[in-house]
């Protein structure tokens, strides 16, 4: 009698335990950090190691198994709100520029390694023209034959993200000399000898061409001669 009843209270116990454990359904999901990835996907993602739809059930899975792969997402940490809510902050990974490539463009970071590629454009990723390579591998460095060029645009693209300036292209011209995009005014570097100097005042010249278009001439701007002009259209 004793065991019928020991087995009871173990079965009203377990099934104490898993109606209360359904309660934890996972009703929202928000998403922050996203700029370059989609917060779709990483929502998907996240469901994806939750196949009972249950938080408890996503913490346990979350500390023994990956999320899916998202385009341009680095790691994810996710917080667990209340029962009924996972709230997942993305960290992205640092996309320095893009490259176009038969029909679409490969990102890479500031050390020049493919991160991902893709059929979109991205905003605020400067595109760079000018560069040409035959192959890639994700995950390592852009085969790019012209070492000082792929070196000017690391440079440049560092810098870019040093001094938060808005460029949204960066070209070679005759004689592989420089030229950026700042909208719709067109900056002239020159040969790519006086990068630091030149991005390093770029932005304060920029403030000062608020709206405007035309070409802004700086070749000759280095750390003795801060010469720059201007030509408006």
């Amino acid at each position: 009698m004793k065991k019928w009843i020991i087995i009871a209270v173990i079965v009203i116990i377990l099934g104490a335990g898993i109606g209360y454990a359904s309660t934890f359904s996972l009703d929202e999901i928000k998403v922050n950090g996203c700029v370059y990835s989609s917060e779709k996907a990483v929502e998907e993602a996240v469901t994806a190691n939750c196949r009972f739809n249950n938080t408890i059930e996503l913490f346990l899975r979350n500390k023994f198994k990956e999320m899916p792969y998202v385009p341009f997402v680095s790691t994810v940490d996710l917080e667990f709100t209340t029962k009924n809510e996972v709230e997942v902050t993305v960290y992205e990974k640092a996309i320095a520029g893009c490259i176009g490539y038969m029909d679409g463009y490969v990102y890479f970071d500031n050390d020049g390694n493919v991160l991902e590629s893709s059929k979109e454009q991205m905003d605020k990723v400067p595109e760079i023209s000018g560069l040409k390579f035959e192959h890639w591998e994700m995950g390592e460095r852009l085969p790019i034959n012209d070492e000082k060029k792929f070196s000017n645009i690391l440079t440049m693209t560092q810098l870019i993200e040093k001094y938060d300036l808005d460029i949204n292209r960066i070209s070679f011209i005759d004689n592989d000399e420089i030229v950026i995009w700042h909208g719709d005014i067109k900056i002239l570097l020159g040969n790519g000898d006086n990068l630091a100097v030149q991005m390093m005042n770029l932005g304060s010249i920029l403030e000062g061409l608020s709206g405007k278009k035309g070409v802004l001439y700086m070749k000759d701007f280095n750390s003795s001669t801060s010469r720059a002009s201007f030509k408006e259209k």
